[in-house]
């Protein structure tokens, strides 16, 4: 009986190393993590295309300024001074639209190093980036989606028109094939400069509940977030992180808030601005 028994024993344990053995060989698919609110798009992954186009010839190296406009409302580069004036009035029709409905959002990455150093854009940049929570990116789909949203300068000077254009694959929370790590945007309907608006998920709600994650790896926790904080941006109303400073300390390193020369400008503390110098 003794025999009997460990040889059972033994039996079982072959049989289990077999079946862990077979588990390891076979590959398990694994579905990507996906926005419940927008189930309603039945989107099948293997389909999935970019959705948001560029003018041509920006990937190849042509100029990397053409990355920054989107093809449908793109007919030729702006100048320096048009650029800084489009960025600077589209991100107070943005802020203004999105508090006005109620719609969480915040600055990051360069955009919120231009706010640490004087609360304006750095003016040798391109685009402007914000986040929101993918909850926030739900209702945006569901309410605002190609919502063309008319804006006038407070001096009345400056009138434009921009679109709430929402990414369908959104939907997949992981980066997938690459190229549709962009969420949303908000486009200047006269030149094609825009927003670009990414969602923040959590992967794991249950293992890290804590962990914030957009389509392109940038992870955050919530301690580093939340709560925000109500700053000015431009001359309007802006929700900054919690921890903004730690931020940017660990994305652009230490230099980036001590650097006072960049991209042919130099940092005048007494005006509290960066001065094209050449």
């Amino acid at each position: 009986m003794q025999i009997w028994t460990i040889l059972c024993a033994t039996a079982g344990s072959l049989s289990l190393s077999l079946t862990l053995s077979l588990a390891h060989s076979i590959p398990i698919s694994i579905p990507p993590p996906v926005l419940d609110g927008l189930s309603y798009l039945r989107l099948d992954r293997a389909l999935e295309d970019k959705y948001f186009h560029e003018p041509v010839g920006h990937e190849n190296g042509a100029d990397d300024r053409l990355g920054h406009y989107d093809t449908r409302y793109f007919h030729e580069m702006v100048s320096d001074e048009e650029r800084v004036e489009t960025l600077h009035h589209m991100v107070r029709a943005y802020l203004d639209f999105f508090r006005e409905n109620q719609l969480e959002t915040w600055i990051s990455h360069g955009t919120l190093l231009g706010w640490w150093w004087n609360g304006k854009l750095l003016p040798w940049d391109w685009d402007v980036d914000t986040q929101v929570r993918d909850a926030t990116l739900t209702r945006m789909a569901r309410e605002f989606n190609r919502t063309i949203s008319q804006y006038v300068s407070p001096d009345r000077k400056y009138k434009r028109e921009y679109m709430l254009d929402i990414n369908p694959w959104a939907y997949f929370r992981d980066q997938g094939p690459g190229h549709n790590i962009i969420d949303a945007r908000w486009i200047d309907t006269t030149n094609g400069l825009y927003i670009d608006i990414t969602a923040l998920s959590r992967f794991d709600p249950v293992g890290k509940p804590d962990t914030w994650e957009c389509k392109n790896w940038h992870k955050y926790e919530t301690e580093d977030l939340f709560p925000l904080r109500e700053s000015t941006f431009e001359g309007v109303t802006a929700m900054v992180p919690y921890k903004y400073q730690e931020m940017l300390l660990e994305e652009y390193t230490v230099k980036s808030l001590t650097r006072t020369k960049y991209h042919n400008h130099t940092w005048y503390p007494e005006q509290g601005q960066w001065i094209f110098s050449p």
